[in-house]
């Protein structure tokens, strides 16, 4: 969808997002995909990783805690949009992915002219760090730390 193509560049093909998000014979991509639902309608995706299984593929070489999840998620549908759905699809997410006490700080990386994205995570209380190179080019790295007990 033209919302979604405009900053997922280049636009996969349906074969390279199955072969992405499919089954990996070795086991160890520590990718989870899900479709997001409402009211049992499909209306996103989200995604989350361990960011340092991730550095052979030239992401994120400067992070060693193994506690560090990486997030990245559209909506589907672009009437959808500045509806605070987006929001408050990360921010149960974020907080299903603390109640692993193994996590330590949840990531993304939005491209720094996104500022509908960078809003939306100001919203659910990411913070930004700096822009970063990333193999898809220049990102805005944003931090949610874990929530004080």
């Amino acid at each position: 969808r033209p919302h979604v193509a405009e900053w997922w560049q280049p636009t996969p093909t349906l074969e390279e997002v199955e072969a992405d998000y499919g089954v990996v014979a070795d086991g160890l991509d520590s990718t989870r995909a899900f479709v997001v639902l409402a009211d049992d309608v499909a209306i996103g995706f989200i995604q989350a990783y361990v960011a340092v299984d991730h550095h052979a593929d030239g992401w994120w070489t400067d992070v060693r805690d193994p506690g560090v999840r990486g997030i990245d998620q559209f909506i589907a549908e672009g009437d959808r949009l500045e509806r605070g759905i987006g929001t408050a699809m990360i921010r149960a997410f974020v907080a299903r992915l603390f109640e692993d006490p193994a996590v330590t700080l949840v990531q993304t990386d939005p491209a720094p002219g996104n500022a509908r994205a960078i809003r939306c995570y100001e919203k659910a209380s990411f913070l930004p760090v700096g822009v970063v190179d990333t193999p898809d080019g220049p990102a805005l790295l944003m931090h949610c730390p874990r929530p004080a007990a």
